[in-house]
């Protein structure tokens, strides 16, 4: 059955239509912005995964190029391998659907959302949301929604609803919110150091303008009259869950209060072992499920012993950091570098400089664009003392450096005050609880040792929750363990003045304003805590760069002038690269830029440009070398590429026979600009530029 249904959202016309195609799909719609266009499919296997402990959920964003008119670049000329903007998508459609599937449900769901058609204003990562919400709405999938999206700018304090790309770039706010009805389930964005009651505003004033979309989805999935399939979901045996738990919670307690993971994970295994023993769980089947029962009666403690005791299993009180370390230029050759730790989660930052050679070239439906910031996130295995095999970044990785690139963006000088091409490698060497927030530490740490002008210090603090029988704890700087068992994810980063970075994931249905108030007023106080213990280390960046580091120093000639510096075939800029050993980059506009880590060679650049772009005055005297004996004069060169003709009647005082009884090739020789005429023409006199040198002469 093909339907159509229309809404007027954000002052744009907004539809979804489902029946048209892609009709083997489970479910499968059409979800129209504007001119942006994508299909979204959401498909589920006949058979079920057995003994998953998660969701087999896969979700893939698609970006066609031919969506905006485009050809793809490279060899094969098609799309390839995802782009980082992709994956991120991808991920953040994934992150507010997950929680809404039923427990124990094992059959693997696909969702794919193709960008068929972009109009370069409304942001088809939109629609992928609210079209994978509409598709499992609409199909026989076991789903808890419909859900929505929405992004929230803000211009001169007004809230924008999903800005085109240029009211983002007007905007001090920018923010992706996911929700249903009547709860939050997802907050991902950047801010330019805005106050937390306002982002609290901004998530509330997007969560508000969701509901006519969820309404729309609602109204086809009753107009399709949907009946669910039964799918037979994973359940514990309740005698199993019971024995377990009597046998196990003991054993269990005893695991609290230890500060260690690693001694707290030999205690939980042997307690697990002596579990498994008392119940006498010999074959493989039950040694499972008892394997099961007995993870579901630790996250049960865990969690009732940090709402009754207000205690974490750790020994803190809720709302404590774990002790702090900070140390800067770890590295000698590095341009910057530092080491955080914090508790059991350590990163090492690193920063390199380069020219704007280095930036990186980024293919995308809104056409070419460049990044002179990059921020890359690696967690190897034996951060949480794993072996796995070393891969390409994982979505994992991507989505974390990505995170705490935003974070530091709105705190970096304009490539005017710092002409530089800016890369961040951040090293997790340990992990336990809040890696990326750490990252977000570390690379701060690591700019100010490199002598970056940053406009204030960025930390970062990962906020948990539980909500068990109607009491709530929220949890400052989280262990690993408190993020698998808790309720939320709430990352936060900023300086002193606001917040530049969010990110929140929940497992439950959503979030209430008054707990939204609490966990970013806990995490302003986190972050507090933490921005005063990095200060103690490093509290404002260097004032020099690291002598392994270049210096890049800006020139501006003008545009006509580029060709000059550039030479016929680029025979100058070559010539100023082998003579001096600088980096030169020359670019549209007309800003030279060059880069050396010895100043004196940029210095001897610097001469040779100007040499190579100035212009003559009339008036001036320079020193030009003879190029060419003519009959009736001399051509002169006074800079290269600029040539002038002294006339024979100007070489000297009284009459000149001859020119050559004056002036022979390659001589060096003063002369003064006596003309321009109008087709540029220089005329020169050797004779009144001697007679000036002289006369300032006997003025001394």
């Amino acid at each position: 059955m093909n339907q159509k249904l229309q809404i007027d959202f954000g002052g744009r016309p907004f539809s979804i239509e489902t029946g048209k195609v892609a009709k083997q799909a489970n479910g499968s719609v059409m979800v129209q912005y504007g001119e942006t266009v994508v299909l979204v499919t959401a498909v589920t296997s006949e058979k079920k995964r057995e003994g998953l402990d998660f969701i087999p959920l896969t979700v893939n964003y698609l970006e066609m190029t031919y969506a905006a008119g485009r050809i793809p670049g490279g060899f094969f000329k098609r799309e390839g391998r995802p782009s980082d903007r992709e994956t991120l998508i991808s991920r953040f459609i994934d992150r507010p659907l997950r929680p809404l599937f039923p427990k124990g449900f094992q059959n693997e769901i696909q969702i794919i959302a193709t960008v068929l058609s972009a109009d370069q204003d409304n942001d088809p990562s939109i629609l992928g949301m609210i079209g994978a919400s509409s598709a499992l709405s609409i199909s026989d999938i076991p789903f808890g929604g419909p859900i929505a999206g929405a992004k929230v700018g803000r211009i001169d304090g007004e809230f924008v609803l999903n800005p085109t790309h240029e009211e983002a770039e007007l905007s001090d706010i920018d923010l992706f919110v996911a929700g249903s009805e009547d709860a939050i389930i997802m907050v991902e964005g950047s801010a330019k150091e805005v106050k937390e009651e306002e982002i609290l505003e901004a998530i509330l004033f997007g969560h508000q303008s969701l509901k006519p979309v969820i309404d729309l989805q609602k109204q086809m999935k009753s107009a399709l009259e949907i009946h669910p399939r039964e799918f037979e979901l994973q359940k514990l045996d309740a005698s199993v869950q019971e024995r377990v738990h009597t046998i196990a919670q003991e054993k269990l307690r005893e695991t609290f209060i230890i500060t260690e993971k690693g001694k707290r994970r030999e205690k939980l295994e042997a307690a697990l072992q002596s579990t498994l023993q008392e119940l006498g769980a010999e074959e493989e089947s039950s040694q499972k499920m008892a394997k099961i029962a007995f993870e579901e009666t630790y996250r049960q403690l865990v969690r009732k012993f940090i709402v009754d005791k207000k205690q974490r299993i750790d020994g803190r009180g809720l709302s404590e950091i774990r002790s702090i370390s900070c140390e800067v230029s770890v590295l000698p050759r590095t341009h910057g570098s530092a080491l955080f730790t914090r508790g059991e989660t350590q990163v090492l930052a690193v920063v390199t400089f380069g020219t704007s050679e280095d930036e990186q070239k980024i293919n995308s439906l809104t056409g070419e664009t460049y990044k002179s910031f990059m921020l890359h996130y690696n967690f190897p295995p034996f951060c949480t003392g794993e072996v796995s095999p070393l891969r390409s970044p994982s979505r994992r990785e991507i989505g974390h450096g990505a995170l705490a690139e935003r974070a530091i963006l709105p705190v970096l000088p304009s490539s005017e005050q710092f002409p530089y091409t800016i890369r961040i490698v951040s090293e997790v060497l340990e992990s336990n609880g809040s890696s990326s927030m750490a990252t977000v530490c570390g690379s701060t740490l690591s700019l100010m040792d490199a002598g970056v002008p940053i406009k204030a210090p960025v930390a970062g603090i990962a906020m948990g929750l539980i909500l068990e029988n109607g009491q709530t704890a929220v949890l400052s700087d989280i262990l690993g363990d408190e993020d698998h068992f808790g309720d939320m994810d709430f990352k936060v980063a900023g300086t002193a003045q606001g917040v530049t970075a969010i990110q929140m994931d929940i497992k439950v249905r959503g979030l209430s304003k008054e707990i939204m108030r609490k966990v970013l007023d806990q995490a302003r106080e986190g972050r507090f805590h933490i921005l005063n213990k990095m200060s103690e280390t490093i509290s404002e960046p260097r004032k020099d760069l690291s002598r392994h580091a270049p210096r890049i120093v800006s020139l501006q000639v003008k545009t006509e002038k580029i060709r000059d510096v550039i030479g016929p075939g680029g025979k100058n800029i070559r010539a100023i690269v082998e003579q001096t050993g600088v980096k030169v980059d020359v670019e549209d506009s007309g800003v030279v830029k060059l880069a050396s880590p010895n100043y004196e060679a940029i210095e001897k650049a610097i001469y040779m440009i100007k040499r190579l772009t100035q212009e003559v005055e009339v008036g001036a005297i320079y020193n030009g070398k003879v190029v060419r004996i003519l009959g009736f004069g001399a051509i002169v060169e006074l800079f290269p590429g600029t040539d002038g003709l002294i006339h024979i009647s100007q070489l000297a005082e009284g009459h000149v026979k001859e020119v050559t009884d004056v002036l022979k090739e390659g001589d060096e020789v003063p002369v003064k600009v006596i003309d321009i005429d109008p087709q540029g023409r220089i005329r020169l006199s050797r004779k009144a530029a001697l007679r000036e040198m002289k006369q300032g002469e006997q003025a001394k």
